[in-house]
């Protein structure tokens, strides 16, 4: 109330306005940011390797956000649910997109003129022997003051708007981080998930071998007994069966570390997690897009950062350049002053207004090693976006020279576990009536054993690399999905309320109002 009264009877109320021109943002001025686009890249028009799966039909032009259930897995889509719920470092990532939308608005925040309020009250008694204090002088002294200020800085040089265009960038990196770490959650679950299920196909192989050298050493016993067979037999027999029952326990331990690395990604203490035993190990007939280089670059929330990151980079240029030049700030105070509580009189107002105007001469080159540095920050973004692009196209390149060798794999090795299999039976039925040793189907028996288990390995290498070659595709990420520029801001600049988070931008919200709802780690699960 006291600044408006002191703001029209005085000649400050001139300043009303360059303060209603700068609350518009509209504020005239020179950016001396430079121009940004970002690097066009010669890239191949194809791709060198080749996959396996079946090319997506024009419907299917993108894959899916939901990716994982391209390989129709009921129990793997549960967790992959379960995880973007609960997962702890997917929340965290979300966080801190907001605490960047917050850095937006601290920037922006400077375009406005800045208010603030006052109160003072004193009541003070002086000595009477006080040194110098004169005959009249009064011993007592009470004070009461109100009084409100206002400054202003215009942005003649686009120092502010450039940092809040670069903090809306970082905000948008954010997002696409955000992005690149669902993704990889993702991703790690779907590869710790098929890692799981090849250790059970290896259990149940190792589980029938266990079984069939049981029936062995039985057939080696009772030819020991009818002094058929030598000790020497019934001691390959056994050396066989235990070591086999010490791989299945040991494969039985890896796959309850696979099970305890899925827990903690859908947020769940390893003690109350389990998933059922699947022997069955398939590899679906996947439809992955060949897409061309160039929309690559479009798909990739890792490439999608490195580029925000350069435009940060490009405007903190402006900001350095806009320090060589004056700053130019104006103020407003005023208020009343009583020694009683009689503020409202006119003649108890005071006020002030007024300007400066600053900028350093000599400061050893501060300045200009800014400047210098923000040049060279942006060169580094360049080089760090290119690096990432190189790298995008080598993970789809090993994604799909892998999928295509491993697959081709796959089906060798089943033909040489049927070879092996059929060996093996021979073998037995030769031993049986007596026309070979027991060496031989020692042998017989250890190779079907190692082709089997080679097969439940390479087929778990597939699915896995499948896995990796939809994440190098970018896992249904489309650029697009990003905020824009207006969508960052997390609130009103007059906005007082419901700001325990803001609203939800580029599909990325947390979950403010109960973040202790994932604190029940000992819920159990059980797929």
């Amino acid at each position: 109330m006291s600044i408006l009264c002191a703001c029209v009877r005085s000649p400050a109320s001139k300043l009303l306005p360059l303060l209603l021109l700068a609350s518009c943002n509209s504020m005239p001025g020179v950016d001396l940011a430079p121009a940004y686009e970002p690097p066009e890249y010669v890239v191949p028009a194809s791709w060198r390797g080749a996959s396996p799966f079946v090319e997506a039909r024009p419907s299917d032009a993108e894959i899916r956000t939901e990716w994982w259930r391209l390989f129709r897995d009921p129990a793997l889509d549960r967790l992959e649910e379960q995880a973007m719920i609960a997962n702890a470092d997917l929340h965290a990532a979300a966080e801190r997109f907001v605490q960047a939308r917050d850095l937006m608005m601290k920037a922006r925040s400077r375009m406005l003129p800045q208010l603030n309020l006052g109160f003072d009250a004193s009541d003070n008694k002086e000595s009477e022997a006080a040194l110098f204090r004169g005959p009249l002088n009064p011993i007592y002294d009470t004070s009461v003051s109100d009084r409100a200020g206002a400054s202003w800085e215009p942005d003649f040089w686009y120092a502010i708007r450039n940092e809040t265009a670069a903090k809306t960038y970082l905000a948008q990196q954010k997002a696409a981080e955000f992005a690149l770490a669902r993704l990889s959650i993702q991703a790690e679950i779907a590869t710790d998930y098929f890692t799981l299920r090849g250790y059970d196909a290896q259990t149940d192989i190792y589980n029938q071998s266990i079984a069939y050298y049981k029936q062995s050493l039985d057939i080696v016993n009772e030819r020991y007994a009818g002094k058929i067979a030598s000790e020497l037999d019934v001691a390959r027999a056994k050396s066989l069966l235990f070591s086999t029952e010490a791989k299945a326990l040991e494969v039985s331990g890896e796959r309850e570390v696979a099970e305890h690395a899925l827990a903690i990604l859908v947020n769940t203490a390893p003690a109350s997690f389990r998933i059922r035993p699947a022997s069955n190990l398939r590899i679906p007939a996947l439809k992955v897009p060949r897409q061309f280089p160039s929309t690559l670059l479009e798909r990739r929330p890792d490439v999608a950062a490195a580029e925000r990151e350069m435009a940060q980079a490009n405007r903190e240029i402006g900001v350095a350049r806009a320090a060589f030049f004056p700053k130019v700030e104006f103020r407003i105070d005023g208020g009343f002053e009583d020694h009683g509580i009689n503020l409202v009189k006119l003649a108890n107002s005071f006020w002030a207004y007024g300007s400066s105007v600053s900028m350093p001469v000599f400061d050893g080159g501060l300045r200009r090693a800014q400047l210098q540095r923000s040049w060279s920050v942006y060169r580094e973004t360049e080089d760090r976006y290119r690096s990432t692009v190189l790298n995008a196209f080598r993970e789809v390149e090993d994604g799909l020279s892998l999928t295509n060798r491993l697959s081709a794999s796959a089906k060798k090795l089943d033909s040489a576990v049927a070879a092996a299999m059929q060996t093996q039976n021979l073998t037995m039925d030769l031993y049986k009536g007596g026309l070979n040793s027991s060496l031989d189907l020692i042998y017989a028996q250890v190779a079907t054993l190692t082709a089997r288990i080679d097969s439940a390995q390479v087929k778990t290498r597939v699915l896995k690399s499948s896995v990796d070659l939809v994440r190098a595709l970018g896992g249904g990420f489309d650029r697009g999905r990003l905020p824009g520029d207006g969508e960052v801001q997390p609130f009103d600049s007059l906005q007082y309320q419901g700001l325990e988070k803001p609203a939800p931008a580029g599909g990325i919200d947390v979950p403010a109002e109960d973040n202790a709802q994932h604190n029940d780690l000992a819920r159990a699960h059980s797929l």
